[in-house]
């Protein structure tokens, strides 16, 4: 293949390699060179150009991209049209995706021309999800570079081996303290992991945590002819002689392994019991986040084998950055029991008080102060490194109510649109030194200082103490300690949306502290509410 710059007048039939814009000419790189284009170079006075031009028995960029993907895609493939030569490959139904990791290597040896990427090998793709690339780096490959990569490709290397509708059960043990809610919540997790494997749940039991107990529950799963059963235990497997394992091997079952080289997810077991899988399952495994569990999981849902080999395997990636309760570097930096975490207070006070027929309730008088006055002085007496008010209608009035108060302001214009702006507008203003945000109401003057150091003292990042929030009767309340990871999903919340998705989506990292008084969920919304809190002891 040719390749370099030449003048126009020899360019024809060339390819162009580098894109050309002068006066109303606009030639993109890839362009073929024919007659027209030519003539547009001439117009704009352009006299040479840098071509590819194909040598005879060179093989194309589209046309090597496309015939190499296709022999690399195996069962549930589908190779695209190539362009600009590339040819991605599709799944054509949802399932694990299978790679021969070697035979990946193998094609990305061949020659520097031809690149194949794949997405991580036993991911969980959708039907028409991209999966892999062929890109041809030059603008052909030579002849004999072409036929022995052809030749060097045997196999496909590249499948999807598709879900299977599995009957699934669900066993949850239970000891003293473990809330309902607690479960339920997990099993609503997991009917979300099942579903695009269509799996089914067909049983649900809750069993005390006793190794007699579990057994007996496994033998009715196996009853209702479960594929697959889950175990969710109260307690942590501490031991190959701990409960659940000694249920399985009681129910006449065998542990296949315990424990995996992947964080979330250490304390996975593996076993079975007939023909039946079943899966001990981490603590994490309660949580949406990728974890372990999930690795497993996906696997099993698609009829591949897990050995003991290849729960070992997983050590090279197995520590996963994203899970929201690992600590990230600045969060562990630096913050010992001297040096504690910058907690800074956010005071939202930019709120209209519609239900108050015309009064603005942050400005209504409570033990001789206006109501927000209560709030701000609670943040400023805590352990807060900083406060900062929120203000937006009657911005003015809020202000002069804070008059000589140690705190920062920011406007919020968009008020009106709801808490959220509020937040985003907050989250905004804070000092840059911030680790977390305690997001208080203007409008709650029962939260005390002393409250607000307890929820302080509970935000611990280095142990996966991210999200802190009083509770009381197993009510959540306000305020909300955020660390700073979750400021951008903060910032993305819309009208008067709390961030309650994101509690959801990130349990694992929310810590609930106990509250006797009714403080946390005290709010003056209405004149009525209003004339309570007035009757109130002071």
């Amino acid at each position: 293949m040719f390749f370099g710059e030449i003048s126009i007048d020899q360019a024809l039939g060339g390819v162009a390699v580098h894109s050309i814009r002068k006066g109303g000419l606009v030639l993109k790189k890839g362009t073929h060179i024919g007659p027209a284009e030519i003539e547009a170079l001439r117009r704009e006075r352009v006299e040479s150009i840098v071509i590819a031009r194909l040598d005879p028995g060179d093989v194309g960029e589209d046309i090597a991209a496309e015939r190499i993907a296709a022999r690399l895609g195996g069962e549930g493939v589908r190779v695209a049209e190539p362009f600009t030569g590339r040819a991605n490959l599709f799944a054509e139904q949802a399932g694990v995706l299978v790679i021969d990791r070697d035979g990946v290597d193998r094609v990305n040896a061949i020659d520097e021309s031809i690149t194949f990427a794949t997405l991580p090998a036993f991911d969980p793709v959708k039907a028409g999800e991209m999966i892999a690339t062929v890109k041809i780096i030059p603008f052909a490959v030579e002849a004999p570079t072409f036929e022995r990569a052809l030749a060097g490709l045997g196999a496909p290397i590249i499948r999807i081996a598709p879900f299977r509708p599995l009957k699934v059960a669900a066993i949850s043990t239970v000891l003293p303290g473990l809330k309902e809610s607690v479960i339920a919540r997990t099993l609503q997790v997991l009917k979300e992991r099942l579903a695009p494997a269509a799996a089914k749940l067909v049983l649900d039991e809750r069993v005390p945590h006793q190794a007699s107990e579990l057994a007996l529950a496994l033998d009715r799963a196996k009853s209702a002819q479960a594929d697959l059963t889950i175990i969710f235990g109260a307690s942590a497997i501490a031991d190959r002689r701990d409960v659940i394992p000694a249920a399985i091997e009681i129910s006449g079952g065998t542990v296949e392994h315990f424990g995996m080289p992947v964080d979330p997810g250490n304390l996975l077991l593996l076993g079975r019991s007939g023909a039946m899988s079943v899966l001990g399952a981490p603590g994490c495994a309660r949580s949406p986040k990728e974890n372990g569990f999930d690795w497993i999981l996906h696997r099993l849902l698609a009829g591949l084998p897990v050995t003991r080999a290849d729960i070992v395997g997983l050590g090279v990636g197995g520590l996963l950055m994203e899970i929201v309760s690992r600590p990230q570097p600045r969060a562990a930096a630096g913050k010992t029991g001297e040096n504690p975490p910058h907690v800074a207070a956010i005071v939202l006070a930019a709120g209209r008080s519609t239900r108050m027929e015309g009064a603005n309730k942050l400005l209504e008088d409570y033990a001789g102060k206006p109501l927000v006055h209560h709030a701000v002085e609670a943040a400023l007496a805590s352990k807060a490194s900083s406060v900062t008010v929120v203000t937006g209608h009657q911005q003015a009035e809020v202000r002069a109510a804070l008059a000589g108060l140690a705190v920062s302001f920011v406007h919020n214009p968009n008020f009106a649109e709801g808490l959220s702006t509020s937040v985003r507008a907050g989250i905004a203003a804070l000092p840059a030194e911030s680790d977390a945000a305690l997001i208080a109401l203007g409008d709650m003057p029962l939260v005390d200082a002393a409250l607000l150091d307890r929820l302080i003292s509970a935000f611990e990042p280095d142990k996966g103490a991210l999200i802190v929030l009083p509770v009381t009767e197993r009510q959540r309340g306000n305020p909300v300690i955020w660390a700073r990871r979750f400021f951008d999903e903060l910032q993305a919340i819309e009208g008067d949306a709390g961030g309650r998705q994101i509690l959801k989506a990130n349990s694992d990292a929310v810590v609930e502290i106990p509250v006797s008084s009714s403080a946390t969920s005290f709010d003056v919304d209405t004149k009525e509410a209003l004339a309570q809190l007035r009757q109130l002891p002071t």
